[in-house]
């Protein structure tokens, strides 16, 4: 039987790098994938964006569902980069906003440790918003991680990302490399990795654990039988 799959994520390209492969090998079995990005992922950067800037990432984010056959994006304003300035119940009540638009039975977002605080509150959130009360409808939550963020953080700072799960996509891995190609503004030349050799390599490392050709790796926050 077809399940909702929800990937929430902070920034554009951030669904991608964390489950890309995964969302399209969901949409290839027929179950019904929808994107929410909570920040608006360009203000950082420096200087003010305009609002065609706005607009192109957005596109850009578009293609990159249709790359990976996801069914709808839906775009927040919270600030980039800065997502820990503004109250957290704000971003809990939009993620549940989303939800009751779309009852996931399986969510996909950001690991607890990662460096960017914007993953974390994201993580936090979701947590808060998918509380296990009777009658939930999430029964499970998969933490992702991303490049250039998961990997970065210290030893001894954050909780590690040590996977709980991993998933063979040797078949939905050009299915994520063509959505990252989507994100031309935020991709890096290699040996950065958050390029599209970083991506490679990373799955094939994933799959080399877990004895496939490539994998994306997990970890199990949450699973109700």
């Amino acid at each position: 039987m077809p399940k909702r799959i929800a990937a929430i994520f902070a920034h554009p390209d951030d669904e991608v790098l964390g489950c890309g492969a995964v969302m399209a090998r969901h949409a290839l079995a027929g179950d019904e994938v929808r994107i929410l990005i909570l920040a608006t992922g360009l203000a950082s950067r420096g200087g003010v964006p305009d609002k065609a800037a706005f607009e192109r990432l957005r596109a850009d984010a578009r293609g990159a569902a249709d790359a990976v056959g996801a069914g709808d994006v839906v775009f927040c304003d919270f600030p980039d980069n800065a997502m820990d300035s503004v109250p957290l119940l704000s971003v809990i009540q939009r993620i549940e906003v989303f939800l009751e638009a779309f009852p996931a039975e399986r969510i996909y977002t950001h690991h607890a440790g990662d460096l960017n605080i914007d993953h974390r509150v994201t993580h936090q959130a979701v947590l808060t918003a998918c509380r296990p009360l009777p009658g939930a409808v999430t029964r499970e939550i998969l933490a992702c991680e991303v490049n250039s963020s998961t990997e970065w953080s210290p030893p001894g700072s954050f909780q590690p990302f040590l996977p709980t799960e991993f998933v063979d996509v040797t078949a939905t891995l050009d299915h994520k490399v063509s959505a990252l190609a989507c994100y031309k503004g935020e991709l890096r030349d290699w040996p950065h990795p958050r390029s599209l050799e970083g991506v490679r390599a990373l799955a094939r490392w994933r799959g080399a654990q877990s004895g496939f050709d490539a994998a994306e790796a997990f970890v199990t926050v949450r699973r109700v039988g």
